[in-house]
């Protein structure tokens, strides 16, 4: 509990520190190309403990190809981590919440949507505004005090963009919606996560096997936003089967599992023929070295701390589809 205050009042001073800067002219962008599938990657990853706190199922919808704008990636992650932030929020706990990337008339874009508490249409013009709390209950419960979408704002007209945001009252959700300018051309060279197999890689088939479906689902869409196939399973009989009849190339196993833990999953996995070829990583909250020990000693290749950083889930997944191409 406090910790997560303490977290909380951390993110509002940064917050209100960077509207200050902005207001002065202060900040400064590190403009590159970017892939917008990278930022929502960055942004999944900071948003989902509130977004998994909260029970809220997560859905994410990335172009076949990537969309590419010229920004400064940290800046625009933290546009979309607020935006999701701000609909976990709003949202009554085991709400939905939408998050897609699109292409239209020249404009890349960005949607955020829930089936939160929604806004009033006489509230609407002035969501944007600093200090601006609407009458929304589940807010005050969170402390909130108007800021982040302040900061969204400033952040997204740096950039050359808008953003736009539409409700059909209370009760009935909110949606955010942020256009910015395509960039003129593609770079040759930049790395994004669904061009990793296809640059010498392979489409990787992936197993997350987790009893906690929130989480599960929010692995499971880090990886889809690299382009492989996911299935999920919530237990270990149904880890196997699934395995069988799937044959993935990698899988996250929860060490935790009620019944049939982790450990005799990828005990099992490997006395098959099957499937003993599979890359197992073990998922745990814990990662002492009697931990990393016990992970090698049932047959899982590498071991990762909950919750796994994107960075290091983006390079195993890549070193594995490396191989699986050759």
């Amino acid at each position: 509990m406090i910790d997560r205050q303490v977290t909380h009042m951390v993110r509002l001073v940064d917050d209100l520190l960077d509207v200050s800067r902005l207001t002065m002219g202060k900040i400064r962008l590190a403009v590159e190309p970017v892939d917008l599938g990278v930022v929502v990657g960055h942004a999944v990853e900071a948003s989902r403990p509130l977004i998994d706190r909260a029970r809220h199922a997560l859905d994410v919808s990335l172009p076949p190809q990537p969309v590419w704008v010229t920004g400064d990636g940290v800046r625009l992650s933290q546009v979309v981590t607020n935006l999701l932030n701000n609909a976990a929020k709003y949202t009554e706990e085991g709400g939905r919440i939408w998050l897609a990337v699109a292409r239209e008339n020249g404009d890349a874009v960005v949607r955020v949507r829930d089936t939160g508490v929604g806004i009033a249409a006489d509230l609407l013009p002035a969501v944007f505004d600093l200090f601006t709390q609407a009458e929304r209950s589940l807010d005050r419960s969170q402390g909130g005090l108007g800021v982040g979408l302040t900061l969204v704002r400033r952040l997204v007209e740096l950039h050359g963009g808008s953003i736009g945001v539409a409700s059909e009252g209370p009760g009935r959700g909110s949606e955010f919606v942020v256009r910015l300018p395509v960039a003129p051309d593609q770079p040759a060279t930049a790395a994004t996560p669904q061009s990793a197999a296809a640059a010498g890689g392979a489409a990787l088939r992936v197993m997350v096997v987790d009893d906690v479906a929130d989480g599960a689902e929010t692995l499971a869409t880090l990886v889809r936003l690299s382009g492989h196939d996911v299935r999920i399973a919530h237990d270990g009989p149904a880890a196997i089967a699934t395995a069988r009849e799937f044959r993935p190339h990698l899988m996250f196993l929860d060490i935790g599992l009620p019944g049939m833990d982790g450990f005799e999953v990828a005990r099992r996995l490997r006395d098959a023929p099957e499937t003993k070829e599979i890359v197992l990583v073990a998922v745990s909250g814990y990662g002492r070295d009697e931990d990393h020990r016990l992970s090698r000693d049932a047959g899982f290749a590498h071991h990762f701390v909950k919750p796994a950083e994107y960075a290091a889930l983006q390079t195993l997944l890549n070193s594995v589809s490396a191989a699986a191409a050759r």
